[in-house]
């Protein structure tokens, strides 16, 4: 978690850098604004990451002098297949498509979306197709 923690948190910062160099410079809100957000963007993921990284144990990944058979762990089984991510996909496409062309895309794209939630969720309790 440290590399991933250093990453962002350096990306943050030269987010930060730039979005006040940006600001600064240019006058104009909507690219400052959008560099905060990158900024953002990086910052809490990688403050999440980096508390994670000192409340546990280091993973072989972390240390420099690791061998690749101290990062093999247990592998379980992977999920099945299922058409549930791409019904909540469309579902999220037919609201955003609400915000452009109109209000009426909501209806579909809400009973999508909720369909989506409740097949999910009953496929992940009763355990899908393997």
């Amino acid at each position: 978690m440290k590399t991933e923690a250093k990453l962002l948190l350096g990306l943050g910062t030269f987010f930060g850098l730039m979005c006040a160099v940006y600001w600064n410079w240019s006058l104009e809100d909507a690219g400052g604004v959008m560099m905060f957000c990158g900024m953002l963007l990086c910052f809490i993921p990688g403050s999440y990451y980096w508390w994670w990284s000192r409340h546990m144990k280091p993973r072989a990944e972390d240390d420099p002098n690791a061998t690749q058979a101290q990062g093999a762990g247990f592998i379980a089984t992977f999920p099945g297949t299922s058409i549930w991510p791409f019904t909540l996909g469309m579902g999220a496409f037919f609201v955003v498509l609400a915000l452009v062309f109109g209000i009426w895309f909501l209806i579909p794209g809400l009973f999508l979306v909720a369909w989506a939630l409740f097949g999910g969720t009953a496929e992940g309790r009763r355990g899908g197709k393997h």
